[in-house]
């Protein structure tokens, strides 16, 4: 396994931490900005679109740039971005400031993701994406504790200060470590994008949408849910946050080995139907604290090892448009998180918030189903690799 992979992994969690950072600094910066806290989550909310819609047309832009280059670019705006959000006097500067960081981010993550299997043995591919998704995972489930600890103890902006510092670390070492990797050559946006109508890989591209869209209806309202469902404390909420972020982290990692050796079609049929058994499990291990911790683990770990094998899957699928079909994918786990919040809330308004791991349940057997008709049902007319010269 080629040891850049790792460092790749490392900045992926940087720029990844940007996007739910701000949850845990909502207050903080309501106050010290004199905006609501419904103003201040605007931004989290934003940042999210921007980043699920800028990756695939951003990487299009750019399919022509040398990679190395286009990465210490990107790094150069992602800083930019993070030193405007350090030093913005007002709300609308910090919404200038997250709107720059969300579009390099969105392009950097998206680099990470298909720079890391091309520089490794072919059979190693999925491990590599693994890696790089351990980055990502690990991003969205520990930057909300870590930008709540440095906010509460520095003020709001230490968390991009920290961002900052290591966005420059970041840029160093892809200077030192890197080397020049080309392009691929890249076909029109209109038959890129085309390849969604082959039914495979829309559907392949749904199953993460589905999925996460059903693991975030739970995870986004946890927080009422423990407090609810079993009363406990503030201290008690942040272990169970922390055995979930170390069990998603894993799950990354896990997936992309599972990948490799199973399969990536075997990989994600077993997630998928694992994932929905464990989520409408969740309500009937509340009664005991000991049994949902364990139970948390396998949904933390099962949460990431999805994303490695279906991003194996698509890039077979595709091989000739393997970039967007990762670009794709990972705007479909950005809309899933925002498309799961909003279902959630939906739900804890109308009913209890137990409902809220049967809604998600539902949206994960839809993803079965999703997985169902991409991988077994039929040749398409049209196979993949086709629309590359249509």
């Amino acid at each position: 396994m080629d040891k850049r992979v790792y460092f790749l992994m490392i900045v992926a969690f940087v720029v990844g931490m940007v996007e739910l950072i701000i949850g845990g600094l909502l207050d903080l910066m309501a106050e010290d900005l004199g905006v609501s806290l419904g103003q201040v989550g605007f931004l989290i909310t934003v940042f999210s679109l921007i980043f699920a819609v800028g990756a695939p047309i951003l990487l299009i832009l750019t399919s022509k740039l040398e990679r190395k280059q286009l990465m210490l670019i990107s790094l150069a705006v992602f800083l930019l971005g993070n030193i405007v959000t350090v030093f913005s006097p007002t709300y609308m500067v910090v919404f200038i400031g997250r709107i720059i960081s969300a579009l390099s981010g969105s392009l950097l993550i998206i680099l990470c993701l298909t720079i890391a299997p091309s520089i490794v043995h072919p059979k190693y591919r999925g491990r590599a994406i693994g890696i790089v998704s351990m980055g990502v995972s690990a991003s969205i489930v520990l930057g909300l504790p870590v930008g709540l600890l440095l906010g509460n103890a520095f003020g709001w902006r230490a968390p991009f200060v920290l961002i900052t510092v290591l966005a420059v670390f970041s840029m160093i070492g892809v200077f030192l470590l890197m080397e020049r990797i080309e392009p691929k050559p890249s076909s029109p946006i209109r038959k890129q994008l085309a390849t969604l109508r082959d039914r495979k890989i829309f559907f392949g591209q749904a199953i993460t949408f589905l999925f996460i869209t059903g693991h975030t209806v739970l995870y986004a309202y946890l927080t009422p849910f423990v407090k609810i469902t079993m009363g406990v404390d503030g201290t008690w909420v942040s272990v169970i946050y922390m055995i979930f972020g170390i069990a998603a982290v894993s799950g990354g990692g896990i997936g992309g080995t599972l990948s490799d050796t199973l399969s990536p079609k075997r990989t994600i049929m077993l997630t998928t139907v694992l994932f929905a058994l464990v989520i409408f499990a969740i309500p009937y291990t509340t009664f005991a604290l000991p049994v949902f911790l364990v139970i948390l683990v396998i949904w933390g770990m099962l949460s990431w090892t999805l994303a490695p094998a279906t991003q194996s899957y698509l890039i077979n699928l595709s091989p000739a448009t393997s970039d967007i079909q990762q670009s794709l994918n990972n705007s479909a786990l950005h809309l899933g998180i925002a498309f799961g919040s909003l279902i959630g809330g939906l739900v804890i308004e109308r009913a209890p918030i137990e409902q809220t791991a049967t809604v998600g349940g539902f949206f994960v057997i839809l993803s079965i189903g999703a997985a169902l008709i991409s991988m077994y049902r039929g040749q398409d007319s049209r196979p993949a690799h086709e629309w590359k010269g249509r």
